[in-house]
């Protein structure tokens, strides 16, 4: 086999998506507008590549095998980031500008985005702004959907990102215990584990969003010491958490970002369990280099808009 057969051609994998759509490689040739010689060319050029058939034929037409299915899996996700590099580099030889596809949870977007978006425009690079839980951000990096999403984990909790997805290290935000004013837990200066321990019997006030790390966190903290959380509300909006705690109905965890703004009959306390921190990361699918030098540049942009915030 010569060198230049183990490489991948874009066409192989393009004739091999075809066939799976259309059935027969005769169809599949004339949705190309190629010969039916060349698609088998590139079918057979591709097998002997992986070393095994990925298409089985008969008399109905073609179908993929189960290696044919898992290489299209692969494929496709080659051809769009070939579809990509092109529309982005035409994007910035027209426009001179850059799109990238940018995710983000609410309250970072809240705080953050007017400041990142300023900041990259700046660079020639414009954003195509998305706003989800951390669950679905996770699914659509993993799926290429996203250029780049910025999320977190906390306690040591790690994000379930595919081997392809690199994670760049933004800010280390420390998590406060929000208490109503008058909560016996607020005389202290800190919140210590017993302390912490000691509210199994208070309601909290955790995320809806299922796969939140935080919220694994104080399960777990507490299933550990043989207690389960009592749930008063579930909810993603940390201006309604604040809210009930301020009431007397519940206590919960803020980030530090969100805690900057303080509210009347709530108060905040540092947690000492230095597991209560949330790592804030700026996830993207890269190659054996790491991120496309426009994501590096969103992530600085995104590192600058955090310091802003004082």
């Amino acid at each position: 086999m010569n060198e230049g057969c183990r490489v991948i051609d874009l066409r192989q994998l393009l004739a091999l998506r075809a066939v799976a759509e259309e059935g027969s490689v005769a169809r599949a040739a004339a949705r190309l507008g190629w010969s039916q010689p060349t698609v088998d060319y590139h079918l057979r050029n591709l097998d002997r590549l992986v070393g095994t058939e990925l298409t089985a034929r008969s008399n109905r037409g073609s179908r993929l095998t189960t290696a044919g299915t898992l290489m299209l899996e692969r494929g496709e996700e080659i051809l769009g980031l070939a579809e990509r590099a092109v529309a982005d580099v035409r994007d910035l030889a027209e426009l001179g500008r850059i799109r990238l596809r940018f995710g983000t949870f609410p309250t970072a977007a809240a705080l953050l985005l007017p400041g990142i978006v300023s900041r990259v425009a700046e660079l020639g690079i414009d954003l195509d702004a998305t706003l989800e839980e951390i669950a679905p951000l996770v699914t659509r990096v993993n799926q290429h959907t996203l250029d780049a999403a910025l999320v977190y984990a906390a306690g040591g909790y790690r994000l379930p990102f595919r081997a392809e997805v690199h994670t760049t290290h933004l800010f280390t935000d420390p998590m406060l215990l929000a208490l109503p004013e008058d909560h016996p837990a607020a005389r202290h200066r800190a919140i210590d584990r017993a302390t912490l321990l000691s509210l199994a019997e208070d309601p909290w006030v955790l995320g809806s969003t299922p796969g939140d790390t935080l919220d694994d966190l104080v399960r777990e903290s507490f299933r550990a010491e043989g207690h389960e959380v009592k749930v008063a509300i579930r909810t993603d909006d940390y201006s309604v958490m604040l809210g009930l705690v301020a009431a007397g109905l519940a206590v919960g965890l803020v980030p530090s970002l969100v805690g900057t703004e303080l509210r009347a009959g709530v108060t905040l306390r540092r947690i000492e369990d230095p597991r209560f921190t949330r790592e804030l990361l700026l996830a993207a699918p890269a190659g054996p280099a790491g991120p496309s030098a426009a994501v590096r540049q969103l992530a600085e942009a995104v590192r600058r808009s955090i310091a802003a915030l004082g």
